[in-house]
């Protein structure tokens, strides 16, 4: 982490401003996509529905959990909520997702994640049946996903869907582009670059312990960070007119820290200081705010790729239920 923006913000106004890919925008477009099919699913017979499993009291899933059931409500899809206590063992959420599989009614089951430590979460996301699979965590749609699946015939996860959405209605190109994603878990680092590989870009995998990590992060056309880290990914790292695609959020408490990523001079200092004299608290990505100056195009945090994972997963929903059906 730097201590001050590599790139003099001073010299970043001099040059052209930089495009803010705007990922509540593109949710709303996607959401009022996924409405449409709705009624049609509707008109054709069926309402598609969603499960979601919420284990114990953890305050975030509870808000990530709520907010997804509001959505449900918005778009016209069916939704429910079971919500076992924190005690509950792994042979018991095995049966209720053995239940939820069984449901004809039921096209999505969503495990919200992280589960107790005591549960086995990969038996258990396992047991979710890869047709019910909305989250596309499953080793039958991961390999589907490698075989380079059409994506209208795969459920993928949704913040790697998410992204691609961005680029794709945004105009970015892809093809022949150099990708680099800064990242490798299992829900978005590897499927954001396996989505990228099969969109015909050449890809390149980093993380925390890649060797000269920015020889790699400057030949990028299109720069994912996905490495929860706050501002690791620094102004110096960015290849001038890149795609940053930023995935991180990570919220600052420190006070020092905030003027450390909005120094004198940047465009958003004055108003993340007095968000966070507000609230004591401010979120940025993985990526350092000054480095956003330096590129093409950006999605900012918030506002960016964290406004997608809903509709995907709302998307992923209406897609489960039509090819369960054989629509």
């Amino acid at each position: 982490m730097s201590e001050t923006a590599s790139l003099p913000v001073a010299d970043v106004n001099a040059k052209a401003s930089p495009r803010v890919l705007d990922g509540v925008k593109i949710a709303a477009e996607i959401k009022a996509e996924v409405a449409e099919e709705v009624k049609r699913a509707v008109a054709a017979g069926y309402t598609p529905g969603l499960a979601v499993v919420l284990v114990g009291n953890v305050a975030a899933s509870q808000i990530y959990v709520r907010s997804k059931v509001k959505t449900c409500a918005e778009l016209g899809i069916y939704s429910e909520m079971h919500t076992p206590d924190e005690s509950v063992t792994t042979e018991e959420l095995l049966k209720l997702v053995e239940e939820l599989n069984a449901r004809p009614e039921i096209d999505g089951i969503l495990i919200q994640l992280p589960l107790p430590k005591h549960v086995d979460t990969q038996r258990l996301l396992d047991a979710v049946h890869a047709s019910k699979d909305v989250d596309g965590f499953h080793p039958l749609n991961a390999g589907r996903l490698m075989n380079g699946t059409d994506p209208k015939d795969l459920l993928a996860p949704c913040t790697p869907a998410g992204i691609m959405e961005v680029l794709q209605r945004s105009g970015i190109p892809v093809a022949g582009a150099n990708a680099v994603v800064v990242g490798r878990s299992n829900i978005v680092g590897k499927p954001a670059a396996a989505m990228l590989i099969n969109a015909s870009a050449t890809v390149t995998v980093c993380h925390s312990r890649t060797k000269d990590l920015a020889k790699f992060t400057r030949e990028a056309d299109i720069l994912v960070a996905a490495i929860g880290r706050p501002g690791f990914v620094t102004a110096d790292m960015v290849k001038p007119g890149a795609t940053l695609i930023d995935v991180g959020i990570n919220r600052l408490t420190d006070d020092a820290e905030v003027h450390q990523f909005f120094p004198e001079g940047h465009p958003d200092r004055e108003t993340r200081l007095e968000g966070f004299a507000k609230r004591n608290s401010t979120v940025i990505g993985d990526i350092e705010p000054a480095a956003f100056l330096k590129s093409g195009a950006y999605t900012p945090v918030p506002g960016g790729v964290g406004a997608l994972t809903i509709a995907m997963l709302m998307s992923n929903t209406v897609k489960a239920a039509r090819m369960r059906r054989g629509k």
